[in-house]
């Protein structure tokens, strides 16, 4: 099967390790995925539902409406992708339209164009709720129309959900596979930039989601989480089967900072 990417850039996101995730993945009628990101692993796997969830109200209020009417999204979308607003002045004062608007239409358009513009595909949030990812500066910018359109086709699958994973894990029946792919525990303290969303996710959440894969494999319940390969994982993870896979990071600007890594996959079973 061919790899599908996403329509948003995303810091973090599965494209790269999608064949080694999905290698670990358990059959299931019904894939959770409690923080779905840019929707990767949705993408490219193939079960006969989805439930996806996320704390961002911006990210799963533009998928439902992607979902629903991809063609007009497309139409009025590609309007904000232009040169004259390839340029900073223009995108701040986007930026300003998108942390003011009440309107979710409105919002969604300016999700996707900030997500395109902005540095590095990434998502993050002040303690205002504001989104403040700086311009991005690229000279060439890509408008994913059909990536949008092979999302929505998918997304006849799909539900999508605002809510704490906590929350969404709790709607785990028998014959549901769970995929966490949680804001990953920084290898460094200075690895550790602003929360990507308002509400931060703490080192208590970290270890609580190992907890709720505990609770949910005992119902017959499978987990796989991904996260970087730490001491604290590995703690936290003790119940499952680790597997490594191996990645390059490329958030930092240096050169130390894009080195090949290893993450891991905790595959509870």
């Amino acid at each position: 099967m061919k790899k599908q990417r996403a329509f948003l850039k995303w810091a973090g996101g599965k494209y790269t390790l999608i064949e080694k995730i999905t290698q670990y993945l358990p059959k299931g009628d019904l894939l959770i995925e409690p923080f779905v990101g840019a929707g990767t692993v949705f993408l490219n796997t193939n079960y006969e539902r989805y439930i996806l969830a996320d704390i961002n109200q911006d990210l799963i209020s533009l998928f439902n409406i992607i979902k629903k009417q991809p063609t007009q999204f497309i139409e009025d979308a590609k309007l904000l992708f232009t040169k004259h607003n390839n340029q900073a002045s223009a995108y701040y004062e986007l930026r300003e339209l998108f942390n003011n608007s009440k309107n979710s239409y409105q919002k969604a358009l300016l999700f996707l164009y900030l997500n395109r513009h902005g540095y590095n595909g990434l998502c993050r949030y002040n303690n205002s709720g504001q989104f403040n990812v700086p311009f991005g500066q690229y000279k060439t910018i890509y408008f994913p129309e059909k990536e949008i359109m092979a999302f929505s086709k998918k997304a006849q699958k799909a539900e999508f959900i605002c809510a704490p994973y906590n929350k969404v894990m709790a709607k785990a029946k028998k014959g549901a596979v769970v995929y966490c792919d949680p804001p990953y525990i920084p290898l460094s303290e200075s690895a550790n930039f602003t929360a990507y969303y308002s509400i931060g996710f703490s080192m208590k959440d970290q270890k609580n989601l190992a907890t709720l894969a505990e609770k949910l494999v005992k119902k017959d319940i499978p987990v796989l989480i991904s996260n970087n390969d730490t001491t604290h994982t590995r703690n936290w993870y003790q119940k499952a089967d680790i597997y490594l896979v191996e990645t390059r990071r490329s958030i930092s600007c240096n050169q130390q900072g894009r080195k090949k890594i290893d993450e891991l996959l905790a595959l509870y079973l």
